[in-house]
């Protein structure tokens, strides 16, 4: 199995023991650094230090498990640092690329995949060094929930769209990937609890399976998993979807 870190924050907060589930019997490496005081980009930043540092210096493949999608800039830097230069394939139901300007919500993991991309790089990437990754190497995977300006940007971008039943290798940019999934791109019937549901969606095996096609290109630097799921829930239901993800099911 490849090396698992877990991040257990939503944002800058720390989330309660447990909600980020770690497959296996090995334990993980777990990223819980003791943040500083300051507005919530300046402690997210030193977050996101620790878990790039920790992904940088970990052999390959490496599993991420986090509380939200906004670990995954972090994710990408840490790649970065190791050599690589990734793709991005994104499960979500949502775009995640929302900027400061077009939220409404003004809810942070909505930027995510923008941030990643590029946006606001003082948030984030000039303090962590992190390099955008090209609209072309990014494939968006699921998405349906989708506001407004985060429709009108994906029309007029390069960025690739696919349900996840029809994802194939051949949709996958060249060299390594990182596979970022946003549990919420499970049907929020079949999985609830989720902080941001979204209905209409694939089952749970059938995001597994998507992925799985991905895994089989041997070209996976990095599966980051976002358990953006509230305290509420089934454990036993929450640790069959991350063990499916990861092949590790039965």
């Amino acid at each position: 199995m490849a090396t698992t870190i877990v991040v257990p924050y939503h944002h800058d907060d720390r989330l309660p023991d447990g909600l980020v589930p770690a497959p296996g019997t090995e334990p993980p490496t777990v990223v819980d650094p003791e943040l500083p005081t300051g507005d919530r980009w300046t402690r997210m930043a030193a977050l996101h230090e620790a878990v790039a540092a920790t992904v940088a210096s970990s052999p390959l493949p490496v599993t991420v498990l986090s509380g939200d999608c906004l670990v995954a800039p972090a994710v990408l830097t840490g790649a970065q640092r190791a050599g690589l230069d990734p793709a991005l394939i994104w499960f979500d139901a949502h775009g995640d690329v929302h900027t400061l300007e077009t939220t409404t919500s003004g809810y942070l993991g909505g930027l995510s995949l923008r941030l990643a991309m590029g946006a606001h790089p003082e948030l984030l990437a000039e303090r962590s060094g992190m390099r955008p990754v090209p609209e072309d190497r990014v494939v968006l995977v699921g998405a349906r929930d989708l506001d407004p300006p985060e429709t009108a940007y994906l029309e007029a971008s390069r960025v690739r769209r696919s349900p996840v039943a029809d994802l194939s290798a051949a949709d996958l940019p060249e060299g390594p990937l990182i596979v970022h999934v946003d549990v919420d791109v499970v049907d929020s019937g079949e999985l609830p609890g989720l902080l941001f549901p979204a209905p209409d969606g694939p089952a749970g095996p059938e995001v597994a399976a998507a992925v799985a096609r991905i895994r089989a290109t041997g070209r996976v630097a990095v599966l980051d998993i976002a358990c953006t799921w509230r305290p509420a829930g089934e454990p036993h239901e929450r640790a069959e979807l991350i063990a499916a993800l990861l092949g590790t099911g039965g």
